[in-house]
């Protein structure tokens, strides 16, 4: 993908990784790995393990650090940890962790359940900005958590040396174009979270995706964005349209249950998942491989596909070592 010029923090694909399950509900490292890896040698940016994608509402919190000390390990790519909760004490300890494990940036879930105002929500990722020092992700997504981060609110956060990104999966498209328009002068970019938005939060400034699509079609998606970051709307509008069907099959039930499915259809994994989540109902699994069969792998050297030598210089340059801090 483009590489990231000064100003610019987190740009390109990031796939939300799955956590991959033994059937009796452990986690399995090994499937973990392999995808990280998997999902590298595509050509993404980045990977985002502990997501919701990754059901992170159903892990220890000893788990939690586990799986992102594995993906750490089996990757040179940016890792940036899913640390959030719905308490701000709990979600400070997660990110204290992480970034001990070794993760090089943090994306925090607004405090679901509780719906705290906006003055609460600011004070939340105000208190783990000052106290954890790595890149973080504000993460937007009103129907997990009951509450909207309004713009007002993420612009002041923007400020914060520490938050450097937005997660936007809200659904409103003005109020992204909104904060876009508001925080062009900081270090702050905005991913788009919902893949059937990526491309028109790109077309007005966005920088990349947290995606869910990418788990299975890494490479089209890193097309995507490399096309419209490139300025190439035409190749751009060719693959969103063509990943169309797939972002739709991807949420005909909750995910990450879909995606799961895909993956194992795939042979990426067995697809379980832990309660209370269940498997895809059969009458959409057979809409999902329909789906599935109809694209034709894409090999390497496709247009948006990155090469390992661009992902190293990224690693040389920027990998924190395990345990310590950021270099200033």
């Amino acid at each position: 993908m483009t590489s990231s010029t000064a100003d610019e923090t987190f740009t390109g694909v990031y796939p939300a990784m799955c956590t991959p399950f033994h059937h009796d509900g452990s986690i399995d490292f090994d499937q973990l790995r392999t995808d990280a890896q998997r999902l590298e040698a595509a050509g993404v940016d980045g990977l985002v393990p502990m997501g919701s994608t990754g059901e992170s509402a159903t892990v220890s919190h000893d788990e939690h650090i586990e799986v992102i000390e594995a993906v750490v390990d089996a990757v040179d790519v940016p890792v940036v940890a899913g640390t959030g909760s719905n308490n701000t004490s709990e979600a400070l300890s997660l990110s204290q962790r992480a970034a001990d494990a070794g993760a090089d940036a943090l994306l925090l879930i607004s405090p679901y359940y509780n719906r705290p105002q906006q003055r609460g929500l600011r004070e939340h990722y105000e208190t783990i900005a000052d106290a954890v020092s790595l890149p973080q992700i504000v993460y937007n997504v009103p129907s997990r958590t009951g509450r909207n981060l309004d713009p007002e609110t993420v612009v002041e956060l923007a400020r914060h040396e520490n938050i450097q990104g937005y997660k936007a999966a809200g659904g409103d498209l003005g109020q992204i174009g909104e904060i876009i328009e508001r925080t062009r002068g900081e270090r702050f970019d905005v991913l788009s979270g919902n893949d059937g938005e990526t491309l028109p939060i790109l077309s007005t400034g966005g920088t990349g995706c947290i995606s869910v699509a990418a788990n299975v079609e890494p490479r089209r998606v890193c097309s995507l964005v490399e096309a419209a970051r490139g300025g190439n709307y035409d190749r751009a509008r060719e693959r969103h349209h063509e990943l169309g069907p797939l972002f739709r099959a991807l949420f005909l039930e909750t995910n990450p249950v879909p995606v799961k499915a895909a993956m194992a259809y795939r042979g990426n994994g067995n697809g379980n998942l832990r309660q209370p989540l269940a498997e895809l109902a059969e009458e959409y699994r057979v809409s999902l491989e329909s789906v599935l069969d109809s694209y034709e792998p894409l090999e390497e050297g496709t247009d948006g596909d990155t090469t390992r030598r661009q992902r190293r210089e990224w690693a040389d340059g920027n990998r924190r070592p395990r345990g310590g801090g950021r270099a200033r």
